[in-house]
């Protein structure tokens, strides 16, 4: 072969390498393909040193209930990748930031009544507490998940919720400026309140379920659906008839965060069952456990609304909704 023919080949097969593991789609790769796909070395080959991590990753990655699939052929709907969510994020950020000026510059906390302040003080001030939890449970997730696109969506939400905990304390900050001792019993209301105790249980519960696909379900099917439906839609309905519009802007906006969670959620476990039809039922007995825990944890907050219907009992099916858009199978009664 000739000196040019050879360099010619060496070109081919160099191009060849860089996208060797996506060549079988047959078309030039998204960029989101490119930039998630095969990313972990360990779930295929396992670690290479023997420690006790090693053995952690074995039972509860590979040896995980949800299992027998590729999960390579999940892929997020919104495709995202690093420059995708900076770009959202910096979108967001500025409309929140927008939000927080306006309260900050018009006086608009001193409009609000003494009572529905009180009432903020109650919620804004302990959520940060589950919210940490989420954080932390989503972090876990990432860090057990099979596949790098997983992984990707996990930590993108990790960071999601440390935005909005971010977000809340900075509103909390502006309170403080007409109310010098809000929410300084935030703490002391997540410990010992007993409309935060089914909650704070149930994210404890969740931050030692080590099975990833458990966690994944307590946290993103189960337990984190209906407080972010609660606490980012319910609470606003609420605030709107106490003259506190603002907060709706603020938490819609952040909901939308929480949209996109369940979303990615929902295809995930969606492969998962067209992979292997017995996930369904794995996926239906964790449901059904966690699924329990979830409605006890946001049933006590209907005393936050007097002048709103009480969400607990819209909210009682809401897992069952995620559930039938995966096509999986409704818990026993």
């Amino acid at each position: 072969m000739s000196g040019s023919g050879q360099k010619a080949r060496r070109k081919s097969d160099s191009k060849l390498k860089t996208y060797a593991h996506l060549e079988g789609e047959r078309r030039l790769p998204k960029e989101y393909e490119i930039v998630t796909s095969r990313l972990l070395y360990a779930p295929e080959r396992g670690l290479e040193v023997n420690t006790p991590l090693k053995a952690w990753y074995e039972i509860h990655q590979r040896g995980s209930l949800l299992n027998g699939c590729d999960w390579e052929r999940f892929s997020d709907p919104r495709e995202t990748t690093y420059a995708k969510y900076t770009s959202l994020a910096l979108n967001a950020e500025t409309y929140l930031d927008g939000v927080l000026e306006e309260i900050q510059t018009s006086g608009y906390d001193r409009k609000l009544s003494p009572a529905w302040r009180g009432t903020l003080g109650r919620v804004l001030g302990p959520l940060r507490y589950p919210l940490h939890g989420f954080q932390m449970i989503a972090a876990y997730v990432g860090q057990m998940a099979p596949s790098g696109r997983v992984t990707v969506a996990s930590l993108f939400q990790a960071a999601d919720e440390m935005r909005r905990i971010q977000r809340i304390a900075y509103r909390m900050t502006l309170l403080e400026e007409v109310d010098p001792g809000f929410g300084r019993e935030s703490k002391a209301i997540w410990m010992k309140d007993a409309a935060w105790q089914p909650l704070r249980e149930a994210v404890e519960r969740c931050l030692v379920a080590y099975d990833w696909g458990e966690s994944l379900i307590a946290l993103n099917l189960c337990i984190k659906p209906l407080v972010d439906e609660l606490f980012m839609t319910y609470v606003p309905r609420e605030a709107d008839e106490e003259d506190d519009h603002l907060l709706g802007q603020l938490f819609s906006s952040l909901d939308q965060d929480c949209r996109w969670h369940r979303a990615w959620t929902v295809a995930l476990l969606r492969t998962a069952v067209e992979q292997n039809a017995d996930n369904r039922a794995v996926i239906g007995r964790w449901v059904s456990h966690w699924g329990d825990l979830a409605r006890r944890a946001v049933a006590p907050f209907d005393t936050l609304f007097r002048r709103t219907p009480a969400p607990s009992m819209a909210l009682s099916h809401f897992t069952e909704g995620l559930l039938a858009e995966i096509g999986g199978e409704a818990p026993a009664a």
